[in-house]
């Protein structure tokens, strides 16, 4: 192996390594985020052997995790002719990375967090001890807080790079 794709190899190795610490602080394990940052960076689609190998994970490890990378939209399922294998490819276009990203996080976080709040302030509107009086006012304002999070998340998904790139710049000055 030459020096260069030996510095190739362990640059590569850095960056999945940190793309899985990453992935812990934005709610997936360490393991799916691992297995995103090789295909993001693979030139081809690798097979759950391949993924295994490479990060050196066990097989239910690995079908687990990409099938749920899978179910996240960050993956795709890619056939090849002649081969009883299933292959995966990642997303790699950025932005769409981040949109779908957004999207399965609101679903999974925003949107039931936003039904329990809703729920809680209908709940307590006609109670009248001051206990669930304050109660009913920070559900409220919760609440409120929510749904501009959620509205804004749809939004900001829902517009191309270009569009979200000059909001933001707006926004940042």
């Amino acid at each position: 192996m030459t020096d260069a794709s030996t510095q190739f190899e362990q640059t590569r190795d850095d960056f999945i390594s940190q793309w899985g610490v990453m992935g812990t602080q934005w709610g997936i394990n360490r393991t799916m985020a691992q297995i995103h940052a090789l295909l993001m960076t693979a030139v081809e689609p690798l097979s759950t052997d391949e993924v295994m190998a490479e990060l050196n994970i066990s097989r239910g490890n690995a079908h687990t995790n990409l099938k749920e990378l899978v179910n996240w939209g960050l993956l795709r399922i890619i056939t090849k002719k002649g081969e009883r294998r299933e292959f995966f490819e990642a997303e790699k276009d950025v932005w769409e990375m981040f949109r779908r990203i957004m999207r399965e996080r609101k679903r999974r976080e925003l949107d039931p967090a936003l039904t329990v709040l809703t729920r809680c302030k209908e709940e307590t509107a006609g109670i009248e001890s001051e206990e669930a009086k304050v109660f009913h006012k920070q559900m409220t304002e919760l609440e409120e807080f929510m749904s501009f999070v959620s509205k804004m998340s749809d939004r900001a998904s829902s517009l191309p790079q270009s569009k979200a790139m000059q909001m933001a710049m707006k926004l940042l000055g």
